[in-house]
């Protein structure tokens, strides 16, 4: 109920009067029945925008974080992401992977539309980056189809880190469906798996305009976090002909 409240009274309206969402394929939604919907991630407004402009509710699969940070900040996120229906998974890996893909395939065998991010964390610098497989695999054991979604200019308006977004206008383009029915009883193959990941990260590309890199994005980051610790912390043998000199 709290889902509909907010989407067409408490925030929907106001998010369409300033952010003017256009949105290209909206027919490649289905008015029944359940699919995947696997987009980009540029921000964490991407959760919001997408809900928005599709009739049907949808479920997405939010880093259980979101539902643990202490706090006053911590529990209000806690209470909206539980009100409007957003599941939390714990994305570590190993037997929480697994877990996660249980979760995804209750929604689905509900009959709902599940919202999933195949890059597994946002972009670090706006570019789209390698898919995990948890996505194949879900839309070959739940016998549905995958839609890309892809977000433009989402990381513009909320950067990383930036907690009041820009005002500026959010595209959507929704593509076609994939259908994966050609690799039923597969989902074990990991080669199927990545080949099918591949082809829904190469949509995403085609609809977002996006350059690709083949690298995990948490990877990425890691190597960016890396970078920044070198630069600032400060080269011995420099410091010790500094010494010398002084």
């Amino acid at each position: 109920m709290f889902y509909w409240v907010c989407k067409y009274i408490l925030i929907g309206p106001l998010l369409r009067l300033l952010f003017r969402p256009q949105v290209v394929g909206l027919e490649h939604l289905p008015e029944d029945g359940a699919a995947i919907l696997a987009g980009n991630h540029l921000s964490f407004s991407d959760s919001i925008f997408l809900p928005m402009v599709c009739k049907r509710k949808i479920t997405f699969l939010a880093k259980s974080d979101y539902f643990h940070t202490p706090g006053f900040k911590g529990w209000l996120t806690k209470l909206f992401m539980s009100a409007v229906g957003q599941v939390p998974v714990d994305r570590s890996g190993g037997k929480a992977s697994e877990a996660a893909l249980r979760t995804g395939l209750r929604v689905l065998d509900g009959g709902a539309l599940l919202g999933i991010y195949p890059e597994g964390t946002r972009s670090p610098d706006g570019r789209l980056y390698r898919g995990k497989t948890g996505v194949a695999r879900m839309a070959l054991e739940a016998g549905v189809p995958v839609i890309p979604c892809a977000m433009v200019n989402t990381h513009l308006i909320q950067p990383p880190g930036r907690v009041r977004p820009r005002i500026m206008r959010v595209k959507i383009a929704i593509g076609a469906p994939l259908d994966f029915s050609r690799y039923e009883g597969m989902a074990n193959d990991r080669f199927v798996l990545r080949s099918m990941t591949d082809e829904i990260m190469y949509e995403l590309m085609q609809l977002s305009g996006q350059e690709y890199v083949d690298m995990y994005a948490a990877k990425a980051k890691t190597m960016s976090a890396d970078a920044a610790l070198e630069v600032e912390q400060p080269d011995p043998d420099a410091l010790r002909a500094s010494s010398s000199a002084a």
